[in-house]
């Protein structure tokens, strides 16, 4: 059945997620777990966060990107993503020490579908949540109108 991300709650839900979640850039898998959790947030594809000890750390770096601010889960960090020569800057996140209620993703990774080569949930490829700023991962659960494009700032 699919999830109107209408329907997700604000502030947003953290759920346990034990479908394969894999993130591939420039021939590598730089995550892959059964242990993701799900940011699901009003307006919004959900977030997979995946635990850093199923991250490829060698392949980030940290980004210049400044960190930013979420009125829910605090300051995140930024990270690159650098497999030999191919570097895709700020295409990861992280919340060091998120804000009190989402604990549970301190550490975890989160990844731009759109920087990275492909993205799965299972056996679905992950489309890419369009702006610059939102990281959502569209699959065929998900239905919109999702915010993050031109035009959709003051929903």
């Amino acid at each position: 059945m699919p999830e109107s991300v209408w329907d997700y709650p604000r502030p947003p839900a953290l759920r346990e997620d034990a479908r394969v979640v894999r993130v591939e850039c420039a021939g590598h898998v730089v995550a892959e777990t059964r242990e993701a959790v799900r940011v699901l947030e009003t307006s919004h594809p959900p977030v997979f966060y995946v635990p850093p000890s199923d991250v490829a750390a060698e392949l980030l770096r940290p980004a210049a990107e400044a960190p930013t601010w979420c009125e829910w889960k605090g300051e995140a960090t930024y990270w690159d993503v650098v497999v030999g020569s191919d570097r895709r800057s700020g295409a990861a996140w992280s919340y060091p020490a998120p804000a009190p209620g989402y604990e549970r993703i301190a550490g975890f990774f989160a990844f731009y579908p759109g920087r990275m080569d492909r993205c799965t949930v299972g056996d679905q490829v992950v489309g890419a949540q369009r702006g610059d700023f939102y990281g959502g991962w569209i699959t065929a659960e998900v239905r919109g109108p999702f915010k993050g494009a031109p035009g959709t700032g003051m929903w």
